[in-house]
């Protein structure tokens, strides 16, 4: 069993150390939330009291933080955790960040006697609960190796994408993705209940037709069709509109830089702003729908 210091414990991170410390670890958890110590603390974590004292003594670091200048201000710099992290501790970090302040914290890292990889999630707020995410990982083998007993507990699938960054430029492709088919689906689904349609029995024919997706099949965007999905909660207790539009951001971005063509990703942000901007920033994203309906508020 391993030592690990977990730093950043909400919707996401928050379950990620509770399986972690379920599986015998110790967990020594951080979070600016003393609700978040405390919810993980009662599942057998360890509160610590900063983010210094979660990585002392731990062979392992695991952040879950929400942008890219979290994870650069807490581990970069004269007073980064990475000065005060022990020789040869491995930083896994989960947040989803743009990929060149992932590559930035790796090369820090292995400067300050450590290893880091970049290992962002796929699965929402269930698959964290349940153990089921996918990883999707940046840095170098025998480091990828290392972690993987770790994300075992914790996901169900690791693709080690590549080199340092590349996780979060899986990650980054596959939000986007995602983004696009919620809006496509919400589109779909809101057509056919306007012309009369049970949006269950619609549901299923697209699942079981040319336009089954993901979307469809785990996360359906339309209130009373799946019972556990956010949309069945008021669109609360998922993936936020602001966080995909954070993302959706890191999309465009690389495609600028990198002169790729995403007008269907540009779109969707465009979309997604709009509707954070009416007031739905914090509902889950699959609430685009609302907007469709005419019903953001």
């Amino acid at each position: 069993m391993a030592t690990i210091g977990f730093i950043g414990l909400g919707n996401m991170g928050g379950p990620m150390a509770i399986n972690l410390a379920k599986a015998g670890h110790t967990v020594q958890a951080f979070d600016l939330s003393e609700a978040a110590i405390k919810r993980v603390a009662e599942a057998g974590a360890t509160a610590a009291a900063s983010a210094a004292e979660a990585v002392k003594g731990a062979e392992f670091v695991v952040s879950m933080l929400p942008a890219g200048k979290h994870v650069r201000g807490l581990f970069l710099g004269d007073d980064g955790l990475l000065g005060q992290m022990e020789q040869g501790a491995l930083l896994i970090d989960s947040s989803t960040i743009d990929a060149d302040s992932a590559r930035a914290v790796a090369e820090a890292a292995q400067a300050a006697g450590c290893a880091m990889i970049d290992a962002p999630v796929s699965g929402g707020v269930a698959g964290a609960e349940g153990g089921t995410l996918t990883f999707m990982v940046g840095g170098n083998s025998a480091d990828v190796d290392r972690a993987r007993p770790l994300l075992e507990v914790m996901g169900a699938k690791i693709f080690h994408a590549g080199d340092a960054g590349a996780g979060q430029v899986a990650k980054m492709c596959n939000n986007m993705l995602l983004a696009i088919s919620m809006i496509g689906t919400s589109e779909a689904l809101n057509l056919g209940v306007s012309e009369g349609l049970d949006p269950s029995v619609l549901s299923d024919i697209m699942q079981s037709a040319s336009g089954g997706n993901w979307v469809l099949n785990v996360y359906n965007p339309y209130p009373g069709v799946m019972e556990k999905a956010p949309a069945s909660r008021g669109y609360t207790g998922g993936f936020g509109t602001a966080l995909m539009l954070k993302d959706l951001g890191l999309a465009a971005d690389a495609a600028v830089k990198c002169g790729s063509s995403t007008p269907l990703g540009g779109l969707a942000r465009q979309l997604y702003a709009m509707h954070a901007a009416g007031g739905s920033a914090d509902k889950d994203f699959s609430s685009i729908l609302q907007m469709l309906q005419g019903k953001a508020q």
